[in-house]
């Protein structure tokens, strides 16, 4: 029984690649995908869930925990998963709760080798650790995929706003973008390493969704995702219903980037998330362990704060805030 006191993970068959076309239609259905092995040679599987509808459409995939701390995601997907019916679905929807699982089991954000998964995108069949999990996901799974959205989250001592990254000069993509209903959309092509890059290069229309803070799962947070992604399977006539709008257009920014710190000491950051700044408004104080005032950061030209740091022991080339420039270039 998948819900019922009989059910545990070892019951769930272990595959090698996603084949969509493999699984019947008007079905849901839980496996694993061995990616690689561990160093006792037991296997590294990767949690997937499969929802074909009773007709054709596109395939639409959805990852989270690229990052092993990132976990709004995981619980995005699985309600999502727990509440479409397959019955009323038109082409399938692939959720991976969890993508880099030895660093979700170990609570941290890069792969075991100590390098980020979403920077070596597509990886290399023949490379280190991280390059050959990187590349057997992209093989195995992504291939299969007609769209992507990856979920994502802030890193250990910083908070995001609920924002997208996308490259908006892409009318599919920017569509997609819009239909999250987010704070903020970024202007992003994709850069080299990312995921979304990746997708990008096999003709994948993808977008990064920051789904707030990590190490935590945040309710409101997590059904906003899901209202995005409703909204794209609206969209894309997956299934019938209607898009939710929101009263509150997001904010779009043609750029972004950190404002970092060049000594080290207690750090104290004052705007909130999205808060819309001036130019030569005061944004943080670095203190140093006796309580004495470093240095005050003023800003250069004005933004809205997409994310910030949140602990206070800031080193030399610390970040301070993530800042977006306002424009109506792609409006």
């Amino acid at each position: 029984m998948k819900n019922g006191l009989d059910y545990n993970t070892y019951d769930i068959p272990v595959v090698t690649k996603l084949e969509v076309r493999s699984f019947k239609p008007n079905s849901k259905e839980y496996f694993w995908i061995r990616l690689a092995s561990d160093g006792l040679g037991n296997p590294i599987l990767i949690p997937i869930i499969v929802a074909r509808g009773k007709k054709d459409g596109p395939v639409m995939g959805i990852t989270a925990a690229l990052h092993g701390n990132e976990i709004n995601g995981i619980q995005v997907i699985q309600r999502l998963m727990d509440e479409v019916d397959p019955e009323e679905l038109r082409g399938t929807i692939v959720g991976i709760p969890v993508v880099n699982v030895p660093s979700y089991l170990r609570q941290e954000r890069f792969f075991v080798d100590g390098v980020d998964l979403n920077r070596i995108m597509p990886g290399k069949g023949k490379g280190n650790m991280s390059e050959v999990y990187a590349n057997r996901f992209i093989e195995r799974v992504v291939h299969e995929f007609d769209y992507l959205l990856d979920l994502h989250t802030a890193s250990f001592g910083r908070v995001n706003s609920y924002y997208i990254r996308a490259d908006l000069e892409i009318p599919e993509v920017k569509k997609l973008a819009l239909l999250q209903n987010a704070d903020i959309i970024v202007h992003n092509p994709p850069s080299d390493g990312t995921l979304r890059g990746a997708a990008d290069e096999l003709g994948i229309p993808s977008i990064t969704i920051e789904v707030g803070n990590p190490n935590i799962f945040q309710k409101r947070l997590i059904r906003s995702g899901l209202e995005g992604i409703h909204n794209v399977l609206c969209y894309l006539n997956m299934i019938d219903d209607e898009i939710v709008r929101n009263e509150k257009p997001g904010v779009i920014c043609s750029s972004s980037y950190w404002i970092y710190t060049e000594l080290g000491g207690l750090l104290t950051v004052y705007p909130s998330l999205c808060d819309k700044l001036q130019t030569g408004d005061h944004i943080a104080t670095v203190r140093d362990v006796f309580g004495n005032i470093i240095k005050d950061f003023h800003l250069q030209e004005h933004g809205i704060v997409i994310g910030k740091s949140t602990h206070p022991v800031n080193q030399s080339g610390g970040r301070i805030l993530h800042l977006g420039i306002i424009q109506d270039d792609f409006s």
